[in-house]
C-alpha cells in the first residue's frame, strides 16, 4: 500500500481494501460469507463518513480513504482529484517536488484487449530487473525524470514531467484491459505525452534486452514495459497521522480474482482483526472501521466511550443483519 500501515495491534482504525469487489462472481460469493464478528461489530458501530465513487475512477475507494485517515489532503484541505493523489511524493524526503512510481510490468495483448500484469504477479526479482532499469534509465533522465532503483518491483522517478498527472492505481488496473484506465488527462498534459512515448521506448528497448529471451526460456512471462502511478507533489511537507491497520489478504485473493482464496480471506480477517477491534468496542474504546469496495468506501465509529451503552440498547432494538448485505452496498 502507499504508506507504511501500522499493526491493528497499536490501532484502533481498520481500514480494509477490497471488501467486496464489482466482479459477478464476487457479487455472487456475498451471500456465502459467514461473519458473525464484523455482523456484531457493524451493529455496535455508528455511520461516520461514505465516500460513492464508481468503478472507473482512478483513485480506488481504499485508496482515498488512506489518504483521508492520515491526512494526505490538498492545500484546501480537500481530497486530491480523482488520479492525483501523490502517493510518492508523501513518502519521500523531498515531497515538493513531483515525482512517481515506475513498476515494471507485462501488457498481454489478447484477441480483444491489452491486460496489465503487475511485477508482484511476475515473479520478477532483481536478476531481472536491476538490468532493465540500468537501461531505461538514460531515457528518462533525457527527458528530465531521474530514475532510483527501489525494488525489483517498483522504481521511484523525480522530475516536472510527474507534476499534476492523473495517472491510475495499480489496483485498479492490475490483471485488467488497461484501456479503460489509461486516462484522457494524460493526454491533454505535457507530462502525459512524454511519458506515453516513454512507455513505447522502454517497449521496445525491453522487447531487444537480453532479459527478455532470459525470461521466456524459463517460461516466464517478460517484462514489455512499464506503469506509472502516484504522481505528482505535496505543495508543504505534511506531518501525517497514523496510518490504519490495513490487511492485505483480500486484495491480494481480489487482483487475482480468486474468489474462493477471497472467501478465505474473510473467514480469517473476521476470525482476527475483525475480532480484535470488537473486543475495543465491547470495551467502549473509540474504534474506526473503513470497509472499501471497487466504488465507495464507508466508515463506522464508536467515538465515546459513554456510548457504548446506548450502542448495545440500539443493537438489541435493531438486531444483527447478514454483514454481507453491507458488503453488497460498497
Amino acid at each position: 500500500m502507499p504508506l507504511t500501515p501500522t499493526s491493528s495491534e497499536s490501532t484502533t482504525h481498520l481500514l480494509v481494501p477490497f471488501a467486496s469487489a464489482s466482479d459477478p462472481a464476487c457479487r455472487a460469493a456475498l451471500p456465502g460469507l459467514v461473519l458473525p464478528n464484523l455482523g456484531e461489530l457493524l451493529a455496535l458501530l455508528s455511520p461516520a463518513h461514505e465516500d460513492v465513487g464508481e468503478d472507473h475512477s482512478l483513485s480506488p475507494p481504499h485508496e482515498r480513504a488512506h489518504a483521508r485517515a492520515v491526512g494526505l489532503l490538498g492545500a484546501d484541505g480537500k481530497p486530491f482529484a480523482d488520479g492525483r493523489i501523490p502517493w510518492s511524493a508523501a513518502t519521500s524526503t523531498q515531497p515538493t517536488q513531483p515525482q512517481a512510481w515506475f513498476t515494471p510490468c507485462h501488457f498481454q495483448v489478447g484477441m480483444e484487449q491489452v491486460t496489465l500484469l503487475p511485477a508482484e504477479q511476475l515473479g520478477l526479482d532483481e536478476e531481472h530487473a536491476r538490468p532493465l532499469f540500468d537501461a531505461l534509465a538514460p531515457y528518462c533522465a533525457e527527458d528530465g525524470i531521474q530514475l532510483a532503483y527501489t525494488a525489483a518491483t517498483r522504481w521511484h522517478a523525480r522530475g516536472e514531467p510527474l507534476r499534476d498527472l492523473p495517472c491510475a492505481s495499480l489496483d485498479r488496473v492490475a490483471g485488467r484491459s488497461v484501456q479503460a484506465w489509461m486516462g484522457e488527462g494524460l493526454a491533454h498534459t505535457p507530462g502525459g505525452q512524454l511519458l506515453k512515448r516513454l512507455q513505447s521506448e522502454a517497449q521496445m528497448l525491453f522487447y531487444t534486452h537480453p532479459v527478455h529471451d532470459a525470461r521466456t526460456a524459463a517460461r516466464l512471462h517478460p517484462v514489455n514495459g512499464f506503469w506509472v502511478s502516484g504522481a505528482g507533489a505535496l505543495d508543504h511537507p505534511v506531518a501525517f497521522h497514523a496510518s490504519p491497520a490495513m490487511p492485505n489478504g483480500l486484495r491480494r485473493a481480489a487482483l487475482q480474482a480468486d474468489w474462493p482464496a477471497w472467501q478465505r480471506a474473510w473467514s480469517e480477517l473476521d476470525g482476527g482483526d475483525m475480532a480484535a477491534l470488537l473486543s475495543r468496542a465491547r470495551r467502549g474504546e473509540p474504534v474506526t472501521l473503513t470497509l472499501c469496495g471497487e466504488r465507495t468506501a464507508r466508515s463506522w465509529t464508536l467515538a465515546l466511550k459513554r456510548g457504548f451503552g446506548l450502542a448495545r440498547m440500539m443493537q438489541k432494538l435493531r438486531g444483527t443483519p447478514p454483514a454481507w448485505k453491507v458488503l453488497e452496498t460498497l
